[in-house]
Order: structure tokens, then C-alpha cells, then sequence
């Protein structure tokens, strides 16, 4: 296997960090590029599910998350002022058994926090923060790289390949590559964290939380770690402009529990903007793009991050075994595309599930209820089951039950 091909990355978030991982266990040389002071992460919390985790417990990371996150017994679907749950989804030790891997629920700053720490492990991985602007030249084998800091100071290199993990908003797609800005969807996330104390009784904490509303929907999982709830809420954007609280409609208050989710946040809750990423292509020559940068999707799976670390899998042996970065970059998009897409659809359809007004919430609650406590892993098991290491046929799912 060749080795000692160096290797840019944009963007030191979960993407990036993870797939610098990967290529440094290959013996590449990686340099990755950070507009921060520091390595961060917006939001509060995010759910590893098994796809994603057995790549990361792959990368030698499985007891720093254990560490940091938490494996909720299951999920806890109520409908629109429901006082108990419509089916509370297994997981647990039902997830490892079935699946060999971890479903676990952390805060995005700790996922971010064990890959750096990780990445300071490997003298071959370099970050580089406080990069304030980046050129990409095409060359005869592989790429120059000119980038500008903060301080003034510029640099320049050399690489194999360079890779665009620089989020929904990359600079990589829509500049050196010329592709499409973001498409915002019409719909905010809130987010807030809450002390453990403040919802106990109102949900049960060893178990995540699904909310179904009409025209809006929460989920809600405990971060024992830190002592918090995350709680993360998606409505429509009713163009109100500077909010404080989330603007719902007033069916909102008739359900005694999101009214008193929504008042134990008051004066806590920011919000950010849904947007989805549909670029016709993922590189160009010996650029590429993974994560949010190439397929940024609605987070109804809450598959986002999943499909970013997958990424990072199928990527980096790619980048150390093919002739040329192009021919990499061209297998990874032909073995992730259809994937990605599939995912994106099921969040999509998921998003409209979870906002359905009454009648249609009648027949949707009644498939919920007559799916059973297992019937998601049923319905699951291609996206859960799936192994993206070398060694695995890539594509195939997993079955340990």
C-alpha cells in the first residue's frame, strides 16, 4: 500500500477530524485547515448510531466516547398530548446485540474533543488554526495549496489531495468547485441544554424522547455526563426575524408537556436554520468533498454525522490506494452517493411524519403503535447494519441477530 501521500483537509469538525484519523492510520501526511482559535463544534448534542459507531470504536476511540456519552435503554414516541408513549423503540443492549455496536447520545463538543485529543496522538497529523482564506491549484500530480492567516503569515504546500470538510457552508463546494449554495428549508432548529432536575418527571431519563406535534416535533435525550438534557426543537419558520423563544403555533401549550419543556427553557433556547446541500457532483479532479460539505440533509434520522464518519471510512483508504486523488474521489462518490440519497430521503419523509396534523396523526400513530418496540430495527437494519471498513464488502449490512 503506498504510504506518505499528504493529504488537505478543510475544516477541523467532525468530518474532517475523523477522516484525518483514518488517513493518518494509513501513514499519510494530513494537514487540516481551521478557520477557529480552537477546534468547535455549534449545537448541543447528536446521536452516534451503530453505522457510525463501529467506525469510531475502529479508530481506537470506543472507551473515550463511552466515556463521554450515553446508551439510552430505548425511545419514547408520544404523540400530540399523549401522557404515555405511543411504542418506546429498543435500544440498549438490544442495538449491541443486533448490530455489534454502540447507539449512543453525546454532546457535539465531546465527540469533537476525543478526535482532537485523538489527532494529537499522530506526529503525521497537522492542524492548522485561524486559516482565513484558502487557494486550491490543480496540478500534475495532485494539488498546491496557498493559505493565509490571521496573523498575516501565508503558507504554501503541496498534497495528494484536497479534501472539502468545511460543513453546510463550504467554501470548497461552492468556490473551487463552482457548486451550489445551501437550499433552506423553511424550517428552524431550537436547541437548548437543561439541568437533569428540571425535567425529571416530565420524561423518563434513561431514554430518549420523540415529541410529535402538529406542525412541529422535539427530541430530547439526557447527557448524564454533564448533568443535562439536550433538547432539540423543530418547527416551521414563521418569519418573525430576532426570537428569544420558539415561535409555535398555540396548539404547542395544549400539550402539558411541551408546555412545561418550553418554560423550563424560556430565555434559553437559540435556533438555527435547516438547510440541505444537492450538489450534482462531489469533486472535480483532486478535490472532494465529504460530510455536510457534499450532502447536507434534514436531520429527521438524525443521521448527519453518521454519514459524514462513514464517509471518513470509505474515503481515506481510497485516497492511499488509488492511482490518483480523481479516481479516489470518483470510487468513494459511486460507493457513498446512493447511500447518502437514501438516507436523505427516509429524514425527509420522517420530517413529514412527525409534523402531521390531525386526522392524518390517527393512521400514523397506529402504524407506530402496531411496529412494536423492535419493528424500527426491522425497518432499520440497512442503514444500522452497514460496514464501511476495508475489510467488509462494502454495502453489505451487518446482522449479529
Amino acid at each position: 500500500m503506498p504510504g506518505g501521500r499528504s493529504v488537505y483537509i478543510a475544516g477541523a469538525g467532525i468530518a474532517g477530524l475523523t477522516l484525518s484519523l483514518a488517513l493518518a492510520k494509513f501513514g499519510a501526511r494530513v494537514t487540516v485547515l481551521e478557520r477557529h482559535k480552537s477546534v468547535q463544534e455549534i449545537g448541543a448534542g447528536l446521536q452516534i448510531s451503530p453505522n457510525a459507531r463501529r467506525v469510531l470504536n475502529r479508530l481506537g476511540l470506543e472507551k473515550a466516547i463511552s466515556a463521554v456519552s450515553f446508551e439510552p435503554e430505548g425511545i419514547d414516541v408520544y404523540g400530540f398530548r399523549a401522557a404515555r408513549p405511543l411504542v418506546t423503540m429498543e435500544l440498549g443492549e438490544a442495538a449491541r446485540e443486533r448490530y455489534g455496536a454502540q447507539y449512543a447520545v453525546m454532546h457535539r463538543a465531546d465527540l469533537a474533543d476525543v478526535l482532537h485529543t485523538a489527532t494529537r496522538r499522530f506526529a503525521n497529523i497537522d492542524i492548522v488554526y485561524e486559516v482565513i482564506d484558502f487557494e486550491v491549484e490543480e496540478q500534475a500530480r495532485g494539488v498546491g495549496i496557498g493559505f493565509g492567516q490571521a496573523g498575516g503569515e501565508s503558507r504554501q504546500g503541496r498534497g495528494f489531495a484536497f479534501v472539502g470538510a468545511d460543513g453546510i457552508n463550504s467554501v470548497t463546494r461552492t468556490v473551487l468547485l463552482d457548486g451550489p449554495v445551501p437550499d433552506w428549508t423553511g424550517r428552524l432548529a431550537w436547541r437548548t441544554l437543561l439541568e437533569t432536575r428540571e425535567l425529571k418527571g416530565l420524561l423518563n431519563l434513561d431514554r430518549t424522547s420523540v415529541l410529535l406535534g402538529p406542525g412541529f416535533h422535539a427530541v430530547c435525550y439526557p447527557l448524564p455526563h454533564r448533568d443535562k438534557v439536550n433538547i432539540v426543537l423543530f418547527a416551521r419558520d414563521r418569519g418573525e426575524g430576532a426570537r428569544s423563544a420558539p415561535a409555535l403555533p398555540g396548539a404547542a401549550l395544549d400539550d402539558e408537556r411541551f408546555s412545561a419543556i418550553f418554560q423550563a427553557g424560556a430565555g434559553r433556547w437559540g435556533y438555527w436554520p435547516v438547510g440541505s446541500v444537492n450538489t450534482d457532483f462531489w469533486h472535480k479532479g483532486s478535490v472532494g468533498l465529504i460530510g455536510d460539505a457534499a450532502h447536507a440533509m434534514m436531520p429527521f434520522q438524525a443521521q448527519g454525522a453518521a454519514m459524514a464518519i462513514e464517509d471518513a471510512a470509505i474515503l481515506a483508504p481510497l485516497l492511499m490506494t488509488e492511482p490518483s486523488a480523481d479516481a479516489a474521489f470518483e470510487r468513494y462518490e459511486s460507493l457513498r452517493r446512493r447511500r447518502v440519497e437514501q438516507v436523505a430521503r427516509i429524514s425527509e419523509a420522517n420530517g413529514r411524519a412527525f409534523h402531521m396534523h390531525f386526522p392524518a396523526t390517527l393512521a400514523r400513530d397506529a402504524v407506530i403503535r402496531l411496529q412494536g418496540p423492535q419493528g424500527h430495527f426491522r425497518r432499520l437494519d440497512w442503514l444500522y447494519g452497514y460496514d464501511p471498513s476495508p475489510e467488509a464488502e462494502i454495502g453489505a449490512p451487518t446482522r449479529t441477530a
